[in-house]
């Protein structure tokens, strides 16, 4: 009875083993999968230090699609991703991040470039959506003067110097700019003989940047700006004449990949080939031409 007893329960466990199998196999069966193809327009490359991640946010929670680079030419390393087919029928929205590459971090980081809703298997992207940058810049406004405050007293170098401020405002702020959301700052630039060189990053407009290596011995004002009279970079002489120079106010990641400007140059301008100092001049906006845009298809 013993010997019939241990082969019914190893009978039994053999029956088991073969179920539980079986459904293990069945769980496998059942997963569909889907492809998710993106399509961007105005993406840069960032270097081997950064890559784009994209992210579907189910029952509120961000899913991970897959990572990729883009090159030179704005071509992306990959542009199909194959995903479970239950969580691309519950996303309601897509949002391409920029993370550190390679990346310890499972959750998205805060630097949201692109976002947008699902309407039915197709999302538009763009900047201004609530879970990216969430503005579009096309109402952003600056004037700039020519002036070398921190010269010390000086008025020999006036045309070497940039400040975003309007002298006839008290002075006051010279930029009009929306508040930034985590992951985002501003930056400055002067290009010179087609270097760009950064006056500063800064949050605000009526408040100073964060960057005064060029400038001389005196304060400068509060607002963003700098003077070009010392420690030249390689290649430049320094003072010099902004005089038909380009000028630029751009919005970087943070941390920054690049000591060139990102590619959100919402404001640009020429300094006139004669100008005078302390001369307000307008800032043209640039926003609809440098602001990335993108798509999502669902392929079911």
């Amino acid at each position: 009875m013993k010997n019939l007893l241990n082969v019914f329960v190893l009978a039994m466990i053999t029956v088991f083993s073969i179920t539980s199998c079986s459904d293990d196999d069945a769980v496998a069966i059942q997963r569909i999968d889907s492809n998710l193809t993106l399509n961007f327009e105005g993406l840069e490359d960032l270097g081997a230090d950064y890559a784009y991640e994209g992210w579907i946010i189910v029952n509120g929670q961000p899913v991970t699609t897959g990572i990729f680079r883009v090159d030179a030419n704005g071509q992306l390393s990959q542009t199909t991703f194959t995903i479970a087919q239950e969580d691309l029928d519950a996303a309601t929205a897509f949002v391409l991040t920029i993370e550190p590459s390679p990346d310890a971090d499972p959750a998205p980081s805060d630097v949201h470039i692109l976002a947008g809703n699902f309407q039915g298997n197709n999302a538009t992207l763009t900047v201004d959506h609530g879970a990216a940058i969430g503005n579009d810049f096309t109402a952003s406004t600056g004037k700039y003067i020519l002036a070398t405050p921190t010269d010390g007293g000086s008025d020999t170098n006036e045309n070497s110097g940039v400040w975003w401020l309007d002298p006839t405002a008290g002075p006051g702020p010279g930029l009009d700019l929306p508040t930034l959301p985590a992951g985002w700052i501003y930056e400055g630039w002067a290009v010179i003989d087609g270097t760009p060189v950064s006056t500063g990053r800064f949050t605000a407009a009526a408040g100073s940047d964060d960057f005064n290596g060029f400038s001389g011995t005196a304060g400068g004002p509060p607002f963003p700006g700098e003077d070009f009279l010392t420690n030249a970079p390689e290649g430049l002489d320094f003072p010099l004449d902004l005089s038909n120079r380009a000028v630029v106010i751009s919005i970087e990641p943070v941390p920054d990949n690049s000591p060139a400007p990102f590619t959100l140059k919402p404001l640009v301008a020429t300094v006139p080939a004669n100008a005078v100092d302390h001369t307000v001049y307008d800032m043209a906006n640039n926003a609809i031409a440098t602001n990335p845009t993108g798509t999502v298809n669902i392929a079911k």
